[in-house]
C-alpha cells in the first residue's frame, strides 16, 4: 500500500486494469448486492433535496420504498447507503432502459442539466471502495465477479484502476492529490511483486 496525504492505497488500484462494458454487464451493480450504494451524509442530504426533481421518474416500487423509508437505509453493518427495493435488490434510484440497460436516474437528470448532484461519489468510483478510520482512509479495489468483462475490457486495453477512475478521484480528493497518485503509479511500476 501507498500513503498518500492519509489515504492509503492498495497497490491493485495501480496495477490492475479496468474499463466497465456495459454493453456486457448491463449496469448489473446497480441491483446487485446485499445493500445499496455508500453514502455520505452530506449526499444524504442531497438526495433529499432534489428527490422532488426525480421522483416522477422513478419505479413504482422505488416511489413505495421511498414514501415508507426515505431515501438512505442502514446496511447490515450499520453503514449509510442509498435504498433498495426488498432485501436484496435494485437501488431505489436505478431504472431500466429499452434496451434493458441499468441507469441510475440521479445521473441521468444531472446530464440533463436538471440536478446539480451527479451520483453518489461511491457510485462514480466504483470499483473503488474507501473505507474511513480515525486517522486515515483505505482506498481499495473492490473485486466483484459481475465485472469480470470490466476487467477483461481493461486487460485489452491497459487501462489502469486509477486511470480509468481520473475524473471521480479527483471528485473525491482534488487534482493535486491525483497528480500524486501518479506520480506513486510510477514508483509501483518499478516494484517486482513476483507475480508477472
Amino acid at each position: 500500500m501507498i500513503e498518500i496525504d492519509n489515504k492509503v492505497v492498495h497497490f491493485d488500484v495501480f496495477r490492475k486494469c479496468f474499463a466497465c462494458d456495459i454493453a456486457k454487464c448491463k449496469g448489473i451493480c446497480c441491483v446487485e448486492g446485499d445493500s445499496g450504494a455508500p453514502l455520505e451524509k452530506e449526499e444524504e442530504e442531497k438526495l433529499k433535496e432534489i428527490l422532488p426533481k426525480i421522483y416522477s421518474r422513478l419505479s413504482d416500487e422505488a416511489k413505495s420504498v421511498i414514501d415508507v423509508n426515505g431515501v438512505s437505509m442502514l446496511d447490515i453493518e450499520g453503514e449509510l447507503t442509498t435504498s433498495i427495493i426488498g432485501k436484496a435488490g435494485a437501488c431505489v434510484f436505478a431504472n431500466r432502459s429499452a434496451e434493458g440497460i441499468i441507469y441510475c436516474e440521479i445521473e441521468k437528470a444531472w446530464e440533463e442539466g436538471l440536478v446539480d448532484f451527479r451520483k453518489p461519489i461511491s457510485c462514480h468510483l466504483y470499483p473503488i471502495r474507501v473505507k474511513k478510520y480515525a486517522s486515515f482512509e483505505a482506498v481499495n479495489y473492490d473485486v466483484w465477479n459481475i465485472c469480470k468483462d470490466a476487467v477483461k475490457l481493461g486487460d485489452e486495453r491497459n487501462v489502469k484502476i486509477y486511470e480509468y477512475l481520473k475524473e471521480p478521484l479527483i471528485r473525491k480528493y482534488g487534482e493535486e492529490w491525483y497528480n500524486e497518485m501518479c506520480v506513486a503509479a510510477d514508483y509501483v511500476k518499478n516494484i517486482d511483486f513476483g507475480d508477472k
